[in-house]
């Protein structure tokens, strides 16, 4: 049988012009794959984008155009920050804390949920959640946080939001 493919089968055996040309095509189909520009390529590099703003203490200005009001957002934020943050949602208003167990007592860990519900400053514009939980053996156990415990962050928080207000010149 000579070098070429009979009707209808496959030959292995080509002929060698043919073997040489095809080889040739494939190291030039393989030479695209690498580039010769020490890795760099015409492909921009990835932007960070702000996905959702950092109020600050710049208060509630018409620009923000959000439901929550800036002042107790940052005030929530410096009040809560002995605790891990989870999740802080600025547009929605809501931050999710980790569970905290204080230095002094091993025994108990903390949770909190705040919201902020209103662009005004306003004690009602506020709401939070405490959660508490105490080691019973290897569990943990949901215990209830003494009644003053939410009031007595929501008063701080509050103070702090009336606070960055007025070093604010008292803008809303």
């Amino acid at each position: 049988m000579s070098g070429r493919a009979v009707a209808g089968r496959f030959s292995a055996t080509l002929v060698p012009g043919r073997a040489g040309l095809l080889a040739l095509a494939g190291v030039g189909l393989l030479g695209g794959c690498f580039s010769s520009d020490n890795g760099r390529s015409g492909l921009s590099a990835p932007r960070s984008q702000l996905l959702a703003e950092d109020r600050g203490a710049s208060g509630g200005e018409a620009s923000l155009k959000s439901g929550v009001n800036a002042y107790l957002w940052r005030a929530a934020l410096d009040t809560l920050s002995f605790m891990p943050v989870a999740t802080a949602d600025a547009e929605g208003g809501i931050i999710l804390t980790d569970w905290y167990t204080p230095p002094a007592t091993h025994g108990e860990r903390f949770k909190i949920t705040a919201f902020i519900l209103d662009r005004r400053l306003r004690s009602d514009a506020l709401r939070l959640s405490v959660f508490r939980q105490t080691r019973e053996g290897n569990e943990w156990v949901d215990t209830p946080p003494a009644p003053n415990t939410a009031s007595d962050i929501a008063g701080r928080i509050l103070s702090r939001a009336r606070k960055l207000r007025s070093d604010n010149g008292n803008r809303d």
